[in-house]
């Protein structure tokens, strides 16, 4: 009897997804309810079910233990990021690629002139003739975007290990960003080495536009229209007065050919009249 439950239940389950999404959730909060108990899952989800809830549909998602994911997924500054190291091993146990491999240039890591990029091969690519390389880390990036100047940067300690840290992450974002799910490493968070969001100014301060650029932006419509050629200024835009005069003629334009509408229809629909008729009908005789 409870065999044929199990099967009623899997047909109703497959005929219903909403009714595979509900047990689905279910069974995470009572597994969530046992790891936020739980003393050996990190303070982030101690006593904290959502968190436990969303770490276990996480690792369902990625295949991965619920306590794996929990151990390497850290909030900095209300983001969720994955540490590097776990990035890295994601990217090794995936089998769509080979094992990341890192290229340096250079011997000693504090030298200005080191670099380092990671590279790896997809598994198809049995002769290994097309490598897939990543972005090259430098220097003059670690400084131009100021992640060796954050307070307890590891850069200036560790920096052989952040050079490889931070090429993995980038060469993931390129080739296989679905294994973070979009996530930035810790590191990254820490640096500020993500994408940073803007406001658009353009209301307050109004449209801005390069020294050499000579397009004209239509405020209504938004069309933008090519400018006079170099040296030369614009074509200005009319003046309100000039606006109106030229609604006034398109509107006096209109009222005419509606006036003259109804004439035109009455002499197209008029019938001739009986001399007509009979002088056509004569001349056809």
């Amino acid at each position: 009897m409870a065999k044929e439950l199990t099967v009623q239940e899997q047909r109703e389950l497959l005929a219903n997804p909403i009714l595979a999404e509900v047990k689905k959730f279910e069974l995470q909060q009572r597994m969530g309810q046992m790891l936020t108990a739980s003393t050996i899952v990190p303070e982030t989800y101690r006593g904290n079910l959502g968190n436990c809830v969303i770490a276990i549909d996480m690792a369902q998602r990625m295949n991965m233990n619920p306590i794996m994911v929990m151990q390497n997924l850290y909030i900095v500054h209300g983001n969720p990021a994955w540490s590097a190291r776990f990035m890295v091993a994601c990217v090794n146990q995936c089998g769509r690629f080979t094992p990341l491999e890192y290229e340096v240039v250079g011997e000693n890591p504090a030298d200005k002139t080191f670099k380092c990029r990671a590279l790896a091969y997809d598994r198809n690519d049995v002769k290994k003739e097309r490598p897939l390389y990543g972005t090259w880390i430098t220097w003059a990036m670690v400084d131009g975007e100021g992640w060796s100047k954050k307070s307890g940067s590891k850069w200036l300690t560790m920096p052989e290990q952040m050079f490889r840290y931070r090429a993995a992450s980038y060469w993931a974002k390129v080739y296989a960003p679905e294994i973070s799910m979009g996530f930035p490493t810790r590191d990254e968070l820490a640096d500020g080495a993500i994408d940073v969001d803007f406001d658009d100014l353009s209301e307050t301060y109004g449209p801005v536009f390069k020294a050499d650029d000579t397009s004209v932006v239509d405020e209504e419509t938004g069309e933008v229209k090519e400018g006079t050629e170099s040296g030369t200024e614009p074509e200005q835009p009319a003046t309100p007065s000039a606006q109106q005069a030229i609604q006034d003629a398109i509107k006096k334009k209109t009222e005419q050919a509606t006036a003259k509408q109804p004439a035109q229809e009455k002499t197209v629909t008029q019938q001739p009249t009986k001399e007509e008729s009979q002088s056509i009908f004569g001349q056809e005789q």
